[in-house]
């Protein structure tokens, strides 16, 4: 199966050929069975040896389609059982056996797991997070795309037990290098004059929106690869791009096991603080009419998902509500958002 190729644009607007992997092409929610034995892996909670699965979905052409993979935990402070019981996944695919399937394209991917089994505040959590994917992917092509799942995880080690729980995988980077055509930069730190200025900007603006002062997309935290919770892509100086992830510890998302960033006397991760750059300011009127120009868009993501609790929906609407009447008023950009900026690195 060969990728899709469609038409893209970048922060600034271009117009590109990308090729996007079959899985990214839809949006549309996918059922997937995957066969592992899971007590020996969330026991384990290995970040080395994996461990043999399956995983079945159905074609509307073909049937039901089986591929071939490994998996292992992964991630930080999510693996640990004292967070989360059911720790995130890394799904190795066994490139001949995806050949023909909507996996073809994927080799590493993550997968975003529910984090606590049966309960309906991480399963709220996890989609709220999947939302704030999609609304930067609204933004720009520059981002890294998700597909939600449903996934009926069927333990080889209990009697074939079953668990059915919501669950997304991610786009690997190296898929979105192609799809933008620029390579991964895998620079140990870098300077805000060297990344694209409107693209730093968006993303600022994105972060906010979702509640978000866990990154930094110039340095590394403390014994990981640059950047925080961003990649970076390409290597021209003054147009690196830096893409967002991991946004768990957001307000939007507002899961039970968040803390706000102990760095900014935040009282809960409710609580927005704009953390985009003051070298950026000149660019924050262009990210704002973006964000304007996508209203709709991103207001639909809320009342469009089917998944979402009424509760869930309306505190998400309403979350969304006051990050709009901070950037539609003239006086508040000044205030919260330009006046709040950070440098001058």
């Amino acid at each position: 199966m060969l990728l899709a190729l469609t038409l893209g644009t970048t922060a600034s607007g271009a117009t590109t050929a990308v090729k996007t992997a079959p899985l990214f092409t839809s949006n549309d929610l996918l059922d997937v069975t995957i066969r592992a034995p899971f007590t020996t892996i969330m026991r384990d909670r290995s970040t080395n040896e994996e461990q043999p699965a399956t995983l079945t979905y159905t074609d509307a052409e073909a049937g039901d389609v089986t591929v071939d993979l490994n998996i292992r935990t992964r991630g930080r402070f999510r693996r640990l059982s004292t967070t989360c019981k059911w720790a995130p996944l890394r799904l190795n695919f066994k490139k001949s056996s995806v050949k023909d399937s909507v996996f073809a394209g994927s080799k590493r991917m993550k997968l975003v797991t529910h984090c606590r089994t049966g309960s309906v505040a991480y399963s709220q959590a996890l989609l709220s997070e999947h939302l704030a994917y999609r609304i930067f992917n609204l933004l720009t092509d520059a981002s890294f795309r998700v597909r939600l799942m449903r996934v009926t995880y069927v333990d080889t080690d209990k009697n074939d037990n079953e668990i059915t729980e919501f669950a997304f995988v991610i786009e690997h980077r190296n898929q979105v290098a192609q799809r933008i055509g620029l390579k991964v930069n895998a620079t140990p730190s870098t300077e805000v004059r060297f990344l694209d200025g409107p693209h730093t900007n968006l993303s600022s603006l994105h972060q906010f929106l979702i509640g978000n002062t866990d990154f930094s997309p110039i340095r590394a935290a403390p014994g990981e690869t640059c950047c925080h919770n961003y990649v970076l892509f390409g290597a021209e100086k003054g147009s690196i791009l830096p893409i967002p992830y991991d946004f768990d510890m957001t307000g939007i998302v507002n899961a039970p096991h968040s803390e706000p960033n102990p760095n900014f006397n935040l009282r809960n991760v409710r609580q927005r603080l704009y953390r985009g750059r003051c070298a950026n300011n000149e660019h924050v009127t262009a990210s704002v009419q973006r964000f304007i120009d996508r209203k709709e868009g991103i207001y639909d993501l809320v009342t469009s998902n089917e998944s979402y609790r009424q509760k869930t929906r309306k505190e998400t609407l309403r979350y969304l509500d006051g990050f709009y009447i901070i950037i539609e008023s003239p006086k508040l950009v000044q205030s919260q958002l330009v006046r709040k900026c950070v440098g001058p690195d």
